[in-house]
């Protein structure tokens, strides 16, 4: 059975972290390690992290990329599998062994994403926040990456592709999101899933107000640009199609031999 490591960054987010972590506690599989990388926060973070019993990592340079690496370079040592929220996600009770379960029926799946329902705010920008603002995100990544976006309030990927990805992240680009810049510089042959009943409730708070949401689009924007300019668009597009057929071939030769093993007989 694989392990599986629950990674948070938070800042100055004690009263949603805390509501989070209340729903890892209920899950119906409990990670193997829960990870809480306090970013430099000044209000109760950490106390409330230690509370609810997971580690707590320091990290004082503030910022996604930053918070974030430190959790999962923290994970690989235990974690088989990293799993990242935001501490505004509300996990449904069952996301563990849905996430576990996903990587235990395809072997060749490197990484795995789901959709995000928005609670609190108004009811429309509750509904724009869930089909335009991440479902145009799902859509035009693919179209973009030729591949499926890794969603950072709801994802979990394997520790050996953290490990691949490490050198070429943009560690030092504050406007840098680590979920897109993870799914930019994947190996083409990296296979990444979108499981439709992986959704995650979030904060609508990214629409509380027009700055918080557009700093949000401008960074998405911006990280999107500097990957563009390493590796072409086009050239992307090829590259992750040859990586999609490998992964066909992979799982073509997976299930042969799993009917080429003769039953067993009591």
């Amino acid at each position: 059975m694989s392990t599986l490591s629950v990674v948070i960054p938070s800042y100055n987010d004690a009263a949603m972290l805390r509501e989070c972590l209340r729903a890892i506690a209920a899950q119906t599989r409990q990670p193997d390690e829960l990870i809480v990388v306090d970013n430099g926060s000044t209000d109760e973070t950490a106390e409330v992290a230690r509370t609810h019993g997971a580690d707590v990592i320091e990290e004082s340079l503030v910022g996604i990329w930053p918070a974030a690496s430190t959790g999962y370079d923290a994970a690989r040592g235990s974690g088989e599998i990293i799993a990242r929220l935001d501490a505004d996600s509300r996990p449904h009770p069952d996301w563990v062994a849905r996430v576990m379960a996903d990587f235990r029926a395809d072997p060749t799946l490197d990484a795995v994403s789901g959709g995000g329902i928005f609670y609190g705010g108004r009811a429309f920008w509750r509904f724009v926040g869930r089909w335009g603002y991440l479902g145009g995100y799902i859509v035009s990544m693919r179209v973009v990456l030729g591949r499926t976006p890794l969603f950072g309030s709801n994802f979990a990927l394997r520790r050996e592709i953290w490990e691949d990805v490490r050198g070429r992240i943009h560690l030092d680009d504050p406007r840098t999101h680590d979920d897109l810049d993870i799914t930019c510089v994947l190996d083409p042959d990296a296979s990444v899933d979108y499981d439709p009943q992986l959704l995650m409730p979030v904060s609508a708070r990214p629409f509380d107000t027009y700055a918080e949401f557009h700093r949000r689009a401008s960074w998405a924007f911006h990280g999107l640009a500097v990957n563009l300019r390493e590796v072409p668009w086009l050239t992307r597009l090829r590259l992750t199609a040859a990586g999609r057929r490998r992964r066909r071939a992979r799982l073509a030769a997976y299930e042969v031999s799993l009917r080429s093993v003769p039953a067993s007989h009591e």
